[in-house]
């Protein structure tokens, strides 16, 4: 795993490019101390992941895959490192997918909550064709996401789909030209850590994922108690005071 900063963006890039950025137990564990390490952190606004050299990540790594049932049963992360970490995180995580990914990475890039692909990248699920299940949650999580029709199709056929297929139904947010999508992956964190309160990105990242699990009445009782938090909050504050002053609001860092 490498780590840099780019002002208040932390950017993770898996790092094992003649493999493809293959996954190993140490490097599952490694990216979950990370996404915590840096979701803790006050002067990191937001997170972008991404691979090195030409893929993203091809899945767990192979090495473990052909020890058999028990090595492949050790190199399941504990439960709080799972790929789910990310959606559980306070602070944004952009996906830059900037080549194939697969099985594990499949589940990396959908824990992320904005993503971006480059045109040439390939994603697949895999698992029907290695006679496995859809792992780590994505049973749960991709209908969410894609709707269950789509869901059932790549699941059930471990197809390789490219990018543009991929942003049609909804899989990735956004498509670059092949070398442009870590760059673009930046902007898009880049605004979102320039122009929207931290709290706020918080709060609306627990709502998404936590009304997933809710009645409607349930989420809309949450909702009202959280916009009446709000409403008396510092960064609503700022954000009138800026406007009324014409001046680009500063808000508060996280505590």
């Amino acid at each position: 795993m490498l780590v840099h900063r780019e002002h208040a963006i932390a950017v993770i890039t898996l790092n094992r490019p003649h493999a493809l950025n293959a996954v190993t137990l140490d490097m599952a564990t490694s990216y979950a101390r990370l996404l915590r390490t840096l979701d803790a952190d006050p002067q990191v606004g937001a997170i972008v992941v991404t691979g090195a050299g030409r893929g993203f990540c091809s899945g767990a790594d192979l090495g473990v895959l052909n020890e058999g049932a028990e090595a492949i049963r050790s190199f399941v992360p504990a439960e709080q490192d799972l790929p789910d970490l990310a959606l559980r995180l306070t602070k944004p995580v952009v996906a830059a997918v900037n080549g194939p990914v697969a099985g594990i990475g499949f589940a990396y890039m959908l824990g992320s909550d904005i993503r971006y692909a480059a045109r040439d990248a390939r994603i697949s699920t895999t698992f029907p064709r290695m006679g496995l299940v859809a792992e780590y949650g994505l049973s749960w999580l991709l209908p969410r996401l894609i709707g269950t029709p789509w869901a059932l199709d790549l699941l059930l056929s471990g197809r390789t789909l490219d990018a543009d297929e991929a942003a049609r139904i909804g899989l990735v947010h956004h498509v670059t030209e092949p070398g442009e999508v870590l760059t673009a992956a930046l902007a898009h964190a880049k605004d979102l850590v320039t122009h929207c309160a931290p709290s706020s990105l918080a709060a609306i990242k627990s709502q998404v994922y936590g009304d997933l699990d809710r009645t409607w009445k349930a989420a809309l009782a949450n909702t009202l108690q959280l916009m009446d938090n709000s409403f008396a909050g510092a960064d609503f504050a700022e954000a009138l005071d800026a406007r009324s002053k014409n001046r680009p609001p500063v808000f508060r860092a996280p505590e």
